[in-house]
């Protein structure tokens, strides 16, 4: 998917100046790996959400025009350019969030500087990579208003990862049993960044996002869990699977106004 690899190349260009160069290549090393549902989602439900008149509907053909080969804008970009890249950016913005708190959470989780020496040292590279990441994701939607769903979302990965451990303690100490699923507390972070990929789609097209859209990506979230598969896997045409959802709706709330006294 074109939109995707564009996003990718957005979101190693925001990182482009990181060093020293180990630093910079173990980044550029997350990003290569890793799958862009959340990037590609963002710039769907733009398109999407995009009103009448606001031409997005071709925008696939131009993504591989308004990145240069390191990523960067053309100089020469039109106004349709433009609107893509900016979609493209603030894409690229959500994934490297959603990369930098994936990777602390598998650091929290495994521990590595109570292992070896080795250990330690990559481990102190990965979170300061972790560190990075989220900070450039914050960069690029700075001046959205998507940068208020974006702070939630990291506070709530935050109190989240602090539940979890609390309840891994509780466990393993046997304080008492807890009916909750911490694979289920881990999986909080992927459904609340794909509904920051939708909410910052539909503002970067002055949209508010539609509840279908909104829908979708909890479905996403439910069949995916904890790991994103690669894009095609989970985001193929979106505008008709949010129609259908809206038709959908739209079907039962006549239902339900035919059977209302």
């Amino acid at each position: 998917m074109e939109k995707a690899d564009s996003c990718r190349r957005a979101a190693v260009e925001a990182v482009a100046d990181v060093e020293p160069p180990r630093l910079y290549e173990y980044i550029e090393s997350v990003l290569d790996r890793a799958s862009m549902v959340p990037a590609a989602l963002t710039f769907e439900s733009a398109v999407a959400m995009a009103p009448e008149g606001h031409a997005l509907e071709d925008v696939e053909d131009h993504c591989h025009d308004i990145t240069s080969e390191s990523g960067g804008p053309h100089s020469h970009a039109s106004d349709h350019d433009r609107d893509a890249e900016s979609i493209v950016t603030h894409a690229a913005g959500v994934q490297l969030i959603y990369e930098g708190l994936r990777l602390t959470r598998s650091l929290a989780h495994d521990e590595p500087w109570t292992a070896t020496d080795a250990d330690a040292s990559d481990a102190d590279l990965a979170i300061l990579a972790a560190d990075i990441l989220v900070a450039r994701g914050f960069y690029l939607l700075a001046h959205t208003d998507a940068a208020g769903k974006a702070v939630r979302t990291v506070q709530s990965f935050g109190c989240d990862q602090t539940h979890r451990t609390e309840l891994t303690s509780e466990t393993e100490s046997g304080i008492g049993p807890d009916d909750t699923d911490p694979e289920s507390i881990d999986a909080n972070l992927e459904r609340d960044v794909l509904e920051l990929a939708v909410r910052t789609g539909a503002v970067a097209v002055d949209e508010t996002p539609s509840p279908q859209l909104l829908a979708i990506a909890a479905d996403i979230a439910d069949t995916t869990g904890t790991s994103f598969p690669p894009v095609t896997e989970c985001l193929t045409d979106l505008e008709a699977k949010a129609r259908e959802q809206s038709l959908e709706d739209s079907t039962t709330d006549r239902a339900t106004s035919a059977t209302d006294p």
